[in-house]
């Protein structure tokens, strides 16, 4: 299978400016690699760093040392030291990401959310809000609620706009910070089978899914993180 992310060497170490100037090893000499089709699910205890790895791997936390390789494009881009702008063409056609919170606009409509990202890639305004209202519409958000901002929603509702937002686009690589964790167990499933799709089409997804059930649903591997500790 083709491999779309390969990292190595990955170290991180968080400053504690709060505790005295404490260094916190969070990542050492961590390493994953990834390829289409498949998942691999983040596995530790709090601490381990499986936030920090999933941030890392998408640029939002520069490592200390390591690589971190994306197919973007047909080729291997280094995003540890990839410009600024590479890195945001990425994210915007090759590297999806989905948080555990929504950060939205306010008052921007939960449909105009959603369309967001094709309408990024070029696609027909009429199209993009179609597609964004069927995807919002399959996760339980009908049209009652798909012209209100998503500030007003309750934290599932949220969570559900945050998923359709990701799923609308075909993400080569997708990473996911507990993709279900606010959701009930239909809207559950229903984002089980949405993540199998974009393994069937051919993506290469990496999470963390402390819901067991979602866990041995969709993962094809498991990398277990431990506790590095600090030094003062």
């Amino acid at each position: 299978m083709t491999v779309l992310l390969d990292a190595s060497g990955l170290a991180k170490t968080f400053l504690l400016h709060l505790q005295g100037g404490a260094r916190l090893e969070v990542l050492r000499r961590t390493g994953i690699t990834a390829q289409a089709g498949a998942c691999i699910a983040l596995s530790g205890p709090s601490g381990a760093g499986k936030s920090t790895l999933l941030r890392a791997l998408y640029g939002n936390y520069l490592v200390d040392a390591g690589s971190i390789l994306i197919r973007h494009d047909g080729a291997m881009v280094d995003i540890v030291t990839a410009p600024p702008e590479q890195i945001l063409e990425i994210r915007r056609r090759t590297l999806g990401y989905v948080s555990q919170f929504l950060r939205a606009m306010p008052r921007v409509p939960a449909l105009d959310i959603v369309a967001a990202g094709l309408l990024d890639r070029g696609a027909e305004p009429e199209a993009a809000h179609e597609a964004a209202r069927a995807m919002l519409e399959r996760l339980g958000i009908g049209r009652r609620l798909q012209n209100l901002p998503p500030a007003t929603f309750s934290g599932g509702e949220q969570q559900r706009v945050n998923l359709a937002r990701a799923f609308i686009c075909d993400w080569p690589i997708l990473l996911l910070d507990e993709p279900t964790a606010s959701l009930d167990n239909a809207n559950r499933d229903i984002v089980i089978a949405m993540m199998r799709e974009a393994k069937a089409k051919g993506a290469a997804l990496i999470g963390i899914f402390h819901d067991e059930f979602v866990r041995d649903a969709i993962a094809d591997e498991i990398l277990q993180l431990e506790p590095i500790g600090h030094d003062a």
